[in-house]
């Protein structure tokens, strides 16, 4: 397995391996192996040069100063703040001493890796308007850096170069259509001389594709189309020959050129140097609904795949569908790690992914051949994969042609974004599960909505709980747990339950520990081995984002960023959970750290229900449209965790003109709340109003 980032610096190898089995199926790892202070001293720097480490994108820091022996001098470091209060994604970068970090809105921060002081800060100047495309918040996951440069996709579909040092801006280029729903969230990649870049925007109305740009100048070199588009225009792309013979006989109607199709690139996208071949993660379908999208017919290529193209011309080379013909938002984006394992008494370079349909894959990386395929979590969609075809047995209910089908793990996914590790050491993959059960019905009353989601699903099943016991009854249905799982046996070998769902992402190190931030508002560290908490902080906030580790002039740095958000976030209901949020921050922690957190004093603001009279009609009219329009960022049943402003506790809700000016109006577009002229009536404004006001009231 290639590691290029730690064959450059003197390290020694594990002498004694302390875990037990842990050497088994794996060749030997190099790490930087004690706990005493003396050697730990003597670290040299390494850095974390790109999203999830480096090429193997394994999240597996081989620094073990900070150990299960040390963990207990753990202490925070020093804290920036990232003056925001959106959603924080972003893994930080470290490179000779800089920490990158992006934030919402795509803004970019360089700090002093050793003090967290200001180096220089970039705003791309984002237009308010694009949060609106922003299915899942207008959060920014991480940038790239190579050769002094700095990477970032913007949410509006830039892709910009920053020079390292200053942050000047170098080029940008627009990689997306802006009349088109496309928004940019993910992390770049650079392989080979280009910046590889995706996009998102699958239920809005958009067709997935995949860029690489020149690296120098910011030129397009060659795009890759994830799904068949009009059958009457050619792209011109890598992808013309490929779709026409293997995708688009799997595509029928019209219906799927005509919404996009979905199948963007919003996340995964992994380099094997070993192979030279670049390895993507497609989305799920636009609309949801195969019934809409394909009359409910065909595998739908190349939706909730993997696929393998050249990286020096976008050239398709094989691909494995995980989900054929997804209706499920079933995304095959999550986090895809490289790695080699004995199988069968030879070894095979393999690809480990644990994507939303809840199967966690080992699939040989040379071929795209399927090797095995195990639940990792309880899910009822399908019985099994099987091992010859490669295809999933479904559940015959599960497409919910003719009725409502309840998944015991649905569209939030067994496995979301959130980064999972790989620790080559205990051979164990830390995947960030959670159990959301999700009921599917068709849309029959389902007309296109430009600019809004569309997902031909019935979603007015889903409703917010109006009493405590409610609430305790749906929060006890949630269940989030950090699952450590054996990919050579596919096993679990432990786990960790968590109240809430959100889980943060993971980080392993070479210290027999694993990393990981929690919705609770903690920062965890784990046993690698056996899963038993050795330590935890107190962020005051809810954690998403990976951790990452690096070391500089000899001490070893745990960091991560701290700040609630994410389409979860944003859509569910608090369930009574709401409580005052600091701003996004970076927290970094060594051994004996001295910095604290500031004190936590902001209120909630009280709930702020108009004295006006609605009828019991228009109020109910004004809830269904508060589920279609609002929800999705203002929380089910207006049941607001607070990133965006929690629409009951708004000065403007007591204002019919405030209100107006607001709905209606978009004054506050350059913070991302658009007008919705274009969707309602003033009437159903104030139909809104009168169910928001109604829950403040509740609330009250």
């Amino acid at each position: 397995m290639r590691i290029p980032r730690w064959t450059a610096i003197e390290l020694t190898i594990l002498a004694a391996c302390a875990l037990a089995g842990c050497a088994r199926a794996h060749p030997p790892v190099p790490v930087i192996a004690s706990s005493s202070a003396a050697v730990a001293n003597a670290l040299p720097s390494l850095d974390w040069p790109s999203y999830n480490g480096d090429d193997a994108e394994q999240r597996f820091s081989p620094l073990s100063a900070i150990n299960a022996d040390s963990i207990g001098r753990l202490q925070l470091a020093w804290v920036a703040d990232l003056k925001s209060d959106r959603g924080q994604e972003s893994t930080p970068l470290v490179v000779d001493g800089t920490m990158y970090v992006t934030t919402a809105w795509s803004k970019v921060v360089a700090l002093d890796a050793v003090s967290g002081q200001v180096k220089w800060r970039y705003d791309p100047q984002v237009p308010g308007r694009f949060g609106l495309s922003a299915c899942c918040d207008v959060v920014n996951r991480g940038a790239a850096f190579h050769k002094g440069k700095v990477f970032v996709g913007t949410l509006d579909g830039r892709l910009i170069a920053l020079e390292g040092r200053s942050g000047k801006l170098l080029w940008s280029t627009v990689t997306t259509d802006n009349t088109k729903p496309y928004t940019i969230t993910g992390a770049p990649r650079v392989v080979r001389g280009k910046v590889v870049i995706g996009n998102g925007g699958a239920e809005y109305g958009v067709r997935g594709y995949v860029s690489a740009y020149d690296e120098s100048n910011g030129k397009l070199i060659w795009r890759f189309y994830t799904v068949p588009g009009d059958p009457a225009r050619r792209d011109g792309a890598a992808s013309d020959s490929v779709l026409e013979r293997l995708a688009r006989p799997t595509w029928f109607g019209k219906q799927y050129y005509r919404y996009g199709g979905g199948g963007t690139v919003w996340d995964s996208i992994v380099y094997d140097a070993e192979l030279n071949q670049l390895y993507i993660g497609v989305g799920n379908g636009g609309p949801w609904s195969r019934r809409i999208r394909s009359d409910d017919r065909g595998d739908n290529l190349f939706l909730a795949s993997i696929v393998a193209l050249n990286p020096d011309t976008g050239k398709y080379l094989w691909h494995y569908q995980e989900t054929p013909g997804d209706t499920w938002d079933f995304t095959s984006t999550q986090q895809i790690s490289l790695t080699q394992l004995n199988i069968g008494g030879m070894p095979r370079r393999v690809l480990l992914h644990a994507p939303k349909n809840g199967f966690f894959y080992v699939i040989d990386r040379t071929d795209g051949k399927l090797i095995s395929a195990q639940k990792f979590v309880p899910v009822n969609w399908a019985e099994s994969v099987d091992p010859v075809s490669g295809r999933p047995i479904e559940n015959p209910a599960a497409r919910f042609q003719s009725k409502p089908f309840l998944a015991s793990s649905g569209a939030p996914g067994a496995h979301n974004w959130q980064p999972m590790a790989y620790s080559p050491l205990t051979g164990l993959v830390y995947i960030p599960a959670q159990q959301i059960p999700f009921l599917y019905a068709q849309d029959r009353a389902f007309r296109w909505k430009p600019g809004l989601p569309n997902l031909g699903v019935d979603l007015s099943t889903l409703t917010a709980p109006q009493t405590a016991t409610a609430a305790a009854a749906m929060r006890k249905s949630l269940e989030g747990r950090l699952i450590a799982w054996d990919p050579l046996r596919q096993r679990e070998v432990w786990r960790v339950p968590h109240e809430g769902t959100w889980n943060g992402g993971v980080l392993a190190t070479a210290g027999n520990l694993v990393f990981q931030g929690l919705a609770d508002g903690t920062i965890r560290a784990y046993r690698a081995d056996d899963g038993r908490e050795l330590w935890r902080f107190d962020a005051q906030t809810p954690l998403l984002a990976g951790a990452m580790s690096y070391a500089v002039d000899g001490k070893q740095y745990i960091a991560i960023a701290a700040g609630f958000g994410s389409g979860f976030a944003l859509s569910m209901p608090s369930l009574g959970a709401e409580k005052p949020l600091p701003p996004g921050r970076v927290l970094v922690f060594r051994l004996d750290g001295t910095a604290k957190l500031p004190r936590l004093t902001t209120a909630l603001r009280a709930p702020n229900p108009a004295n006006e009279h609605w009828s019991a009609t228009a109020i109910a009219a004004g809830g269904r449209l508060f589920a279609q329009l609002c929800s999705n960022c203002h929380g089910l049943g207006a049941q607001s965790y607070g990133v965006v402003p929690d629409a009951r506790r708004s000065p403007a809700l007591a204002s019919q003109a405030a209100w107006r000016l607001i709905v209606i109006d978009g004054a506050l577009e350059s913070r991302g709340m658009v007008s919705f002229r274009p969707y309602l009536t003033s009437k159903q404004a104030e139909q809104i109003r009168g169910y928001v006001s109604q829950q403040a009231a509740r609330l009250k």
